[in-house]
């Protein structure tokens, strides 16, 4: 892979909290290129997916955005796609999680890929157990097969990825039936918990290692699983979250496994920014997934 080829989409209508939208805009314009071009990669930007106006489309209820939403994913699907059919490796700046609905099935259309889902959330709700109805807190358990059909079957019909090919690093805030959905799902799960008593290294090794049978991982970094002193525009905070320094050594140890494939950045919200500071952060994450080195 010498290639990063850029893909934004600009989805809001995964969530109710206006402003996820401006993410792409956001990172673009924290140097996100110019800092990808210091790895020596080349870097192309294939510009902005086309995405439905909130404003422009009949106000509707959560859940009925998921049409508008699978529309979008079918296009999401359908560059990723390409890009990967060209060896390049596909950068997906969102929007809020949902887009990861047509990320994933794009990564996993022609060759399998483990997933690594860096979350403060558990994304694992349905339309039945979902306290607002959000579809930007389902798409883990769309992408395993289970909730909306016509998000379940972005891309090709059916799970794009079984229930033992993901692993959740930094989850700390959970709705109460979420909780025991999860718990019987067989989904590997490292808490907060687990990263404050093991350490980021020893779980980041553990989940590349527990990944590493299917030779490629997806990274999926959703910025609220980064505290909110570091990184507090997102429209879900929740405090006690991975540090700055944790979550530059999560990337280089995944960068070090030459395993990374492809990666989402999503839910940065410019609106509850402070000057930009989370896509910045966001942008010197992606930095060290895709090689930068201190020495």
């Amino acid at each position: 892979m010498n290639t990063v080829e850029i893909v934004g989409v600009p989805l809001d209508l995964g969530q109710s909290r206006r402003g996820v939208d401006m993410g792409p805009s956001a990172l673009r314009y924290a140097d996100l290129q110019k800092r990808l071009m210091e790895t020596g990669l080349e870097i192309k930007d294939l510009g902005n997916i086309s995405v439905p106006v909130r404003e422009h489309i009949k106000a509707k209820r959560a859940l009925e955005y998921a049409a508008e939403i699978a529309g979008v994913c079918e296009q999401i699907y359908n560059v990723g796609c390409a890009v990967i059919e060209r060896g390049s490796f596909p950068l997906f700046l969102g929007g809020d999680h949902s887009i990861a609905i047509g990320t994933i099935a794009a990564v996993t259309d022609r060759t399998p890929a483990g997933v690594i889902w860096i979350d403060s959330h558990g994304d694992f709700n349905l339309p039945q157990t979902s306290p607002n109805g959000n579809i930007h807190g389902m798409p883990v358990s769309i992408i395993t097969g289970t909730g909306i059909a016509d998000l379940v079957n972005v891309g090709r019909v059916g799970a794009k990825i079984s229930t033992k090919d993901i692993v959740l690093v930094g989850v700390r805030d959970l709705d109460y039936d979420e909780k025991e959905l999860l718990k019987k799902s067989g989904i590997k799960i490292y808490t907060m918990r687990e990263i404050d008593e093991r350490g980021i290294g020893e779980v980041i090794k553990e989940a590349i290692n527990y990944l590493s049978v299917l030779g490629r991982i997806h990274v999926s970094l959703d910025m609220d699983a980064i505290d909110p002193q570091v990184a507090p525009g997102v429209g879900t905070p929740a405090q006690g979250g991975i540090t700055y320094r944790e979550a530059h050594l999560a990337m280089e140890l995944i960068a070090d496994s030459s395993l990374a494939c492809s990666m989402d950045i999503v839910e940065i919200n410019p609106v509850l920014d402070y000057k930009n500071t989370t896509a910045a952060t966001a942008v010197e994450m992606a930095a060290s997934l895709l090689g930068k080195r201190i020495l």
